[in-house]
C-alpha cells in the first residue's frame, strides 16, 4: 500500500454496517527513528503517541514501537494508530492484525527527512479493505461466546487468527487442500512467532472444538490477566 501524501479528497469509506465511522478533518502521522528510537507524531493534533494506550488493549510489544516488519512493534504501533484514529476500542482489536500486515509492515522512513507519512484516508482505505475480507471461520467471522473474554476472532484475507487480547498468544486456522492446520503461536519479542502446539483435522470436520482445545490449552499455560 503507498502511504505517500496526497492532496485528493478524503475517501468515503462509511456504510450504514461500516463499524468504523468517523468525522474527523483531514489527519497525518510521521514516523521517524531518533537516536534507536521510534518516534510517531499525530501532526495534526501536535502530539506523539506513547503506546501506553494500547498496552491497557494488546501486550504485544512494551518497548515501543516499530515499523516495516510484522514483529510485535508493528502490531503495537499498528493497534495504537488505529485507537488515535477511531477512538474505538473494538476496531483496534479487531483490526490491528490486518492493518499490520497490510500497512505497517510496509512503512519505512524515506526522503530528505528520513521518516513515512500515513493520512487519514490511507487508514481508511486499508480498514475499508479489511471489511470486505471474509474468511471462513467456524463462528461466521465475528466474536464468538464460546471463546473466553480474552479471546477474539480476527478476520483475514487468507486465514483466520483467533487473538488473545490480554497476552500475544494466537491460534491461526488454515484450510488446506484436505485438511485443516490449526496451530497455537506465541510471539513475544522474537522476529517470528513460535508454535507452541497444533491439530491438524480433515477439512469436512469442523475445527471448532481444536480451537477451543488450543485457546484453553494456552489459558492453561499463562493464566488470564484478573480484570481490575
Amino acid at each position: 500500500m503507498k502511504t505517500d501524501l496526497t492532496d485528493g479528497p478524503r475517501t468515503e469509506v462509511q456504510t450504514e454496517s461500516d463499524p468504523c465511522p468517523t468525522n474527523r478533518d483531514h489527519v497525518e502521522y510521521v514516523g521517524m527513528r531518533v537516536g534507536d528510537r521510534a518516534v510517531v507524531l499525530n501532526l495534526t493534533e501536535h502530539e506523539r503517541l506513547a503506546p501506553d494506550r494500547s498496552l491497557d488493549l494488546i501486550r504485544q510489544s512494551l518497548s515501543g514501537f516499530e515499523w516495516g516488519d510484522t514483529g510485535s512493534g508493528s502490531a503495537q504501533l499498528a493497534c495504537e494508530l488505529l485507537l488515535d484514529y477511531y477512538d474505538d476500542e473494538a476496531v483496534a482489536s479487531q483490526h490491528y492484525i490486518q492493518f499490520c500486515d497490510d500497512v505497517v509492515s510496509q512503512l519505512e522512513c524515506t526522503g530528505p527527512a528520513n521518516c513515512w507519512h500515513l493520512t487519514g484516508n490511507d487508514i481508511e482505505a486499508a480498514l475499508a479493505d479489511c471489511n470486505e475480507h471474509h474468511a471462513l471461520t467456524p463462528d461466521g467471522g465475528i466474536p464468538s461466546s464460546s471463546l473466553p473474554a480474552n479471546w477474539s476472532v480476527v478476520n483475514r484475507t487468507d486465514r483466520t487468527v483467533f487473538q488473545r487480547r490480554d497476552i500475544d498468544h494466537y491460534v491461526v486456522l488454515g484450510e488446506g487442500s484436505t485438511e485443516w492446520l490449526i496451530v497455537l503461536c506465541a510471539q513475544g519479542d522474537r522476529a517470528y512467532p513460535a508454535p507452541l502446539d497444533h491439530r491438524t483435522l480433515p477439512v469436512g470436520t469442523t475445527p471448532a472444538p481444536a480451537v477451543q482445545e488450543l485457546v484453553t490449552e494456552s489459558n492453561n499455560l499463562v493464566e488470564p490477566e484478573e480484570e481490575a
